[in-house]
């Protein structure tokens, strides 16, 4: 069920920037036990939205590892997000209109900020599990290093503690995409709309990779000349991202995990700040991940105490971390189990 969260007074970002107020579109499915011990809160990742059992089906719902049945679940949207969450289309209450491009940037301390501000809300004390994939994962250790003694255990999957430089390389190509649309500054819903599409565009070879793309687009006779199918499903990703997301959220979003590095002002090296995580940590990579490699899970379970590691061997690249979602239910339940 979506909720909404408002919190009526001034909200500091990272880099001293402040929003007058802030609000929170969050999801909850199940009940919270009576000594509050049952707490799944579930961070998500760059296009998602609250709705996790939506859009990682298989993982969070009933008949798998995160159940309802058992766990009390929460999945808010991300601040700078288009889904409910204060960001670019929400209004900006100096000016009575939204802020449109002249949102500030974020980070996701900046986030992870504002989840804190809502499990206060809810009056949860404890986080049996914070999970989350790609940008989630980065939440979630954020989370894990500002509150340890309320997050109990994680599930990083397909993350890194630090971004790369590759990561930063293709955020920055997809900015390029989005700013080359000379709508894209506009004071509108539907700026950057085109610039979008070619930054999803890019987003998807990274997403995937040669052998998947081969295994489903590749072409079953040799005469053509156009309208190849790859192409085709290329554009329609574009298509589809642009009737439900916005290209400032995703130019800001974008941003926030440039910056994401575990060891800013921590005056440690990632390692250092990494062996400082005392929760028990299921690291989860995926062999075909082209975005982020299973090398940055390996250091990330290498360097956390006890941190334990697994291998999703799947052709979908880093999309696997959604698609493979029995495999990932199986493996989080046992360990669930044994923790």
């Amino acid at each position: 069920m979506l909720h909404r969260f408002v919190y009526d007074q001034p909200f500091q970002l990272e880099n001293g920037a402040v929003l007058p107020n802030l609000e929170i579109a969050y999801h909850t499915y199940g009940q919270l036990s009576s000594d509050g011990s049952n707490v799944v809160w579930v961070c998500h990742a760059l296009t998602a939205n609250a709705d996790a059992a939506a859009w990682w089906p298989g993982v969070i719902g009933e008949g798998t590892a995160i159940t309802p049945e058992k766990y009390f679940i929460v999945c808010a949207n991300i601040l700078g997000s288009c889904y409910g969450t204060t960001g670019p289309l929400s209004i900006n209450p100096a000016t009575g209109k939204p802020w449109f491009n002249s949102f500030p940037n974020i980070t996701i301390r900046d986030m992870v900020k504002a989840h804190i501000l809502l499990r206060q809300h809810l009056n949860i004390s404890s986080i049996a599990l914070c999970m989350g994939g790609s940008m989630g994962g980065y939440q979630a250790m954020e989370w894990a290093l500002a509150e340890p003694r309320v997050i109990r255990k994680l599930f990083l999957a397909a993350t890194s503690a630090a971004e790369s430089a590759w990561g930063i390389a293709i955020h920055e190509a997809q900015r390029l995409a989005i700013e080359a649309d000379p709508t894209w500054n506009a004071d509108s819903p539907a700026a950057g709309a085109n610039g979008l599409k070619a930054a999803r565009a890019i987003g998807m070879l990274t997403y995937r990779n040669y052998s998947a793309m081969v295994q489903r687009q590749a072409e079953t006779e040799n005469d053509k000349l156009d309208q190849f199918k790859a192409a085709t499903y290329i554009r329609y990703q574009g298509e589809k991202l642009v009737t439900r997301f916005n290209a400032q959220s995703y130019w800001l979003l974008t941003k926030s995990m440039d910056s994401h590095n575990i060891a800013r002002g921590r005056n440690v090296p990632v390692d250092e700040v990494l062996k400082s995580i005392q929760q028990p940590v299921l690291v989860m990579g995926i062999t075909s991940d082209l975005l982020c490699p299973t090398i940055e899970q390996q250091k990330i379970a290498a360097a956390i105490p006890g941190a334990n590691y697994i291998e999703i061997d799947s052709v979908y690249g880093h999309d696997g971390f959604l698609v493979e979602a029995g495999l990932i239910s199986d493996n989080l339940g046992k360990w669930l189990e044994n923790k």
